[in-house]
């Protein structure tokens, strides 16, 4: 294990984080890769954009080393990439790493969780703790490593799964777009970076607070949101969700954007879906398919397929881009150093608050029938990359850089930020993807010994989640929202 007591990396937009000696094998990728590939739709014009229809579908709480690490060393799929891409062709990925435990003052081993001997449920992480994710914790485990003191976490932030647990993931990498330098926006928890995945920022917050729990924010967070731009410029766009929408953070203004996820797939087989769609999974507990400890990661993979396969077979799949990527990396390993970008309260003084702090890299995979077939993208992006490539394609940004007036960004982040359409080729790549093929999935188990269930009848069941917590306390429906907790059959 490498031992570092401080590691200065310079990053993407400039700045450093400083790394201690927890991060073993720690890698930093250069500007090498980082080009724009030959017939991306960025050699155009906007206008000129073959993707018409662009889907986003966040996830909960994975990174890159724990749930893609396979694809580092996955040989049927490296030699297709070799023979399409060249020799140098690879994803950036180590499943083999190791971490000081504080407590026996030995190393511990990263781990097949699937394959090792006495797991309750290793698709929930049964007997373990929800990794820590928050903004101390984050930070722990930069410095110190993933087992750190402070870090929050246990032995299962060590493990990871192979392709065969889950399947869908090694459909949409193999058949398309993976990206291995995409990172989580802030080195925090869920709300904060599903708020820069909305609007470029989190307003300051550290924390997963609701709007009642800020000042000046009782009716809903006032900042603009990419919903504003788009619905001020007359583009069409509709946020989707199962039980709970996290859009409702904003107020009432998102009750017209904000629909259940049974109108998703309604509009999709219609073709009539709006140009921007965000599509979220179930995130409280007798719904739950957002991947988030203790879901059963089987019951997400069920989740995106059925989006993605009711996008697939929509009339808007031949113009269109589908999305997957994660809000932030859960407390699981990785061995990429999380870089520091542009941001309005970057401030690399003080790390405490430092915002322009982005966090560990997090599974992002892109379907489309203009993303190269088995490619690696390997440009630096985060959630706000995607907000830069709607702006681009919608709201009049220049393909890359932060030029082209004030109206189009929402802050510094997605300003600066680089555009994650470079990953979308001019003219049709489309190799013929077979869904019927698709392996079964298990149905997925009943919850750990100990989680609290929530049933049809009651869903708002109060475990420790924030989710639960925010869908409990009554104030989204007095928002005015309406809370249609069902979830169509898997």
């Amino acid at each position: 294990m490498e031992r570092r007591d401080f590691l200065r990396l310079a990053a993407g937009l400039g700045g450093a984080a400083a790394l201690g000696p927890g991060l073993t094998k720690l890698n930093w990728l250069s500007a090498a890769g980082s080009t724009v590939p030959a017939n991306s739709v960025l050699g155009g014009a906007a206008s000129e954009c073959p993707v018409e229809t662009i889907v986003v579908l966040m996830m909960e709480n994975r990174s890159v080393d724990h749930y893609l690490g396979w694809l580092a060393t996955d040989e049927a799929y490296l030699e297709a990439g070799r023979r399409r891409y060249g020799a140098d062709f690879a994803f950036d990925a180590d499943q083999t790493q190791t971490f000081l435990d504080p407590a026996t003052g030995q190393l511990a081993e990263t781990y097949d969780i699937v394959n090792a001997a006495g797991q309750e449920n290793a698709y929930r992480g049964c007997g373990f703790s929800d990794p820590g994710h928050g903004w101390n914790a984050g930070r722990a485990q930069r410095d110190g490593g993933f087992l750190a003191t402070g870090s929050g976490n246990d032995h299962f932030a060590l493990s990871y799964y192979n392709a065969d647990s889950i399947p869908l993931h090694a459909l949409l990498a193999r058949e398309f777009t993976a990206f291995d330098r995409y990172h989580c926006s802030v080195l925090g928890p869920t709300y904060p970076n599903r708020e820069y995945m909305h609007s470029a920022q989190s307003g300051g917050i550290k924390t997963n607070a609701f709007p009642f729990e800020v000042e000046g924010h009782t009716t809903g967070f006032t900042w603009t949101t990419i919903w504003d731009k788009l619905r001020a410029a007359g583009v069409s766009c509709g946020y989707y969700c199962v039980d709970l929408p996290a859009i409702a953070l904003w107020g009432p203004r998102m009750i017209p954007v904000a629909h259940h996820i049974e109108r998703f797939f309604a509009e999709a087989a219609a073709g009539t879906l709006p140009r921007v769609v965000f599509v979220d999974p179930g995130f409280t507990t007798g719904f739950r398919t957002d991947d988030h400890p203790h879901a059963d990661i089987r019951a997400g993979q069920k989740y995106i397929f059925n989006v993605f396969k009711a996008f697939r077979e929509s009339p808007h799949w031949d113009k269109g881009a589908f999305f997957v990527n994660y809000d932030e990396w859960g407390g699981f390993f990785d061995h990429v150093a999380p870089p520091v970008l542009a941001d309005d309260r970057r401030d690399d003084t003080d790390d405490a608050n430092n915002f322009g702090q982005a966090g560990f890299r997090v599974p992002a995979l892109l379907a489309s029938p203009y993303a190269l077939p088995g490619y690696v993208d390997h440009r630096l992006y985060d959630h706000t990359s995607i907000l830069r490539f709607i702006e681009w394609r919608y709201l009049g940004a220049p393909a890359e850089g932060p030029g082209g007036g004030n109206d189009w960004s929402l802050t510094k982040r997605d300003r600066h930020a680089n555009n994650i359409g470079a990953a979308l080729m001019a003219t049709r790549t489309e190799a013929d993807v077979d869904l019927e093929l698709f392996p079964q999935i298990p149905i997925a188990s009943p919850p750990c010994e100990g989680d609290e269930l929530a049933v049809a009848a009651a869903p708002a069941t109060v475990v420790d989640d924030d989710f639960e917590r925010l869908l409990s306390s009554g104030w989204i429906e007095s928002m005015g929202f309406k809370i249609e907790p069902r979830l169509p059959a898997l």
